[in-house]
């Protein structure tokens, strides 16, 4: 590969497995955020350093159960703020139209907004009953080093461990 290929922006951002040898473990995210933070205050080159979620797995936290009324008043109110936007672009371009392009958008956006929010809920059929948020998490997060740092690397993150972790 030519040095030329190397620094291609079109081939940087390729999917590449992380390279490196291992200078620390940790069980959070947070935890290796402090690690790599404690390197570059220690002046440590964190250029050549990379964090590596391991065993990454999908977590999905439901947030609430979905009923007809809490959809319905979801779609309404979604409408409503593009009814009342588009109202208030059509009485800022109609002059003398006063209120009414607002009121029309308003009650039209109220309308779809339900309209959609229900033919969405309804083709569900009770399948998804609930609200949910999904997060990408790692069972561990291991902080990589180049080989020609990794000691340096490991030392100064020996020396962390022994000090009091305030996040705990």
């Amino acid at each position: 590969m030519t040095a030329a290929f190397a620094t291609n922006p079109s081939t940087t951002n390729l999917p590449t497995l992380p390279d490196g040898w291992p200078i620390g473990s940790y069980d959070t995210y947070k935890e290796a955020q402090r690690a790599v933070d404690h390197l570059a205050d220690s002046e440590f080159p964190v250029h050549d350093v990379t964090i590596v979620g391991v065993e990454p797995m999908v977590v999905e936290r439901v947030a609430a159960r979905l009923t007809w009324g809490r959809v319905l008043g979801a779609g309404a109110a979604s409408g409503a703020w593009l009814g009342l936007f588009v109202g208030l672009l059509l009485s800022l371009f109609t002059p003398g139209a006063g209120l009414f392009p607002i009121l029309i958008g308003l009650g039209s956006g109220v309308v779809f907004g339900l309209a959609s929010a229900a033919v969405r809920y309804g083709a569900t059929r009770g399948q998804r009953d609930f609200v949910s948020h999904s997060q990408l998490v790692a069972r561990r997060y291991d902080v990589l080093s180049k080989p020609r740092n990794a000691e340096q690397g490991r030392n100064l993150l020996a020396s962390l461990s022994m000090r009091p972790n305030p996040a705990r």
